[in-house]
């Protein structure tokens, strides 16, 4: 592993773990617009971004995990747990081009729903929502490496402040995470590769993460909505343009 490829993944994580820390998501989004062009495959490059996810998500939950409830997580993780596995599995057999291709796609229409349907949409949390929001978190977690946006919709609803928001976006980024990496090293993501990239950009996570929360605690709730929407905008249009 070059010196270039590990300065880039410190930076590249310092990045991702603020815009995690913020928004309560994004850390899959803002890091899977660069990390496929460092790493040997596409596979690898989803393992990495959920490992080191977790690592951010346990980081921030250890301070939070007090208000998690984890009421809210059951259905949603059940249904994720199916998806994810059949998305991981796609992934073993497609080619990196036609997944980076589906990526851009995925985020400008990701984009364009919160740009003009999603201020129009009044969610309610029902199990319907938990399953279908699940499902498709699992689908763009398998295949992406990037599942916020889908369950993101679920906890805006069900969560009454900013707090309780972020504590259980943590806990659900966590958790499946973890799933997904254990069906990403029955496949052969879980490369020698990984473990080192992980090892060398662990601190770009602790960084992110403190300067992030600096932001989240001065950002008013209001606000945290329309903040996490711009940034899917962003992030879509990033994405197709590289």
């Amino acid at each position: 592993m070059s010196v270039t490829v590990v300065v880039s993944l410190i930076v590249l994580c310092i990045g991702a773990s603020f815009v995690q820390r913020v928004c309560g998501f994004g850390f899959g989004v803002f890091i899977m617009t660069m990390l496929p062009y460092l790493c040997p495959s596409y596979g690898e490059a989803t393992t990495l971004s959920g490992l080191l996810s977790a690592a951010q998500s346990l980081y921030v939950l250890f301070v939070l995990y007090k208000l998690v409830d984890w009421k809210h997580l059951v259905i949603i993780l059940i249904s994720f747990t199916i998806f994810s596995f059949l998305a991981i599995q796609f992934v073993a057999s497609a080619t990196d081009s036609i997944l980076k291709i589906l990526l851009g796609i995925v985020l400008i229409l990701l984009s364009l729903y919160f740009l003009f349907v999603s201020p129009k949409l009044q969610v309610k949390p029902t199990k319907t929502l938990q399953v279908s929001m699940g499902a498709l978190s699992g689908v763009m977690g398998g295949l992406f490496g990037m599942h916020g946006p889908p369950a993101v919709i679920y906890f805006l609803a069900v969560e009454p402040g900013k707090y309780r928001y972020m504590a259980v976006c943590q806990a659900y980024f966590l958790l499946t995470n973890i799933i997904m990496t254990f069906f990403r090293a029955r496949n052969g993501f879980l490369t020698g590769f990984v473990g080192w990239g992980f090892l060398y950009a662990i601190g770009g996570v602790v960084i992110g993460s403190y300067l992030g929360r600096k932001v989240f605690d001065k950002l008013p709730s209001d606000k945290l909505r329309k903040v996490i929407y711009i940034y899917m905008i962003f992030s879509g249009i990033v994405a197709i343009l590289l």
